[in-house]
């Protein structure tokens, strides 16, 4: 009987939930503005993961690039308060 769901898609749900609530609550940049996590690829080794977001709200794609820069940036920010608050 094979499991129903790997270790590496649960690890990426919970990845995606906890970026989502980081975004939401933690992140103080206005360049930001609404943007949805839609998807978390991580690899086999849990070592690497992907991560794939929706910029919302942005009227051209000038703005929307402004905002994934902006993500970027935050990425080491991100990164250290999803290690030391995740409770895996």
């Amino acid at each position: 009987m094979a499991r129903e769901f790997q270790r590496s898609d649960r690890v990426s749900d919970f990845l995606r939930k906890e970026l989502a609530t980081l975004l939401q609550f933690e992140l103080r940049d206005p360049r930001v503005g609404m943007v949805s996590i839609t998807s978390v690829d991580v690899s086999r080794d849990l070592a690497y993961a992907r991560v794939y977001c929706t910029v919302l709200g942005k009227e051209d794609i000038e703005a929307a690039e402004e905002s994934l820069a902006a993500l970027n940036k935050a990425a080491g920010f991100l990164r250290t308060r999803l290690s030391k608050g995740s409770k895996m």
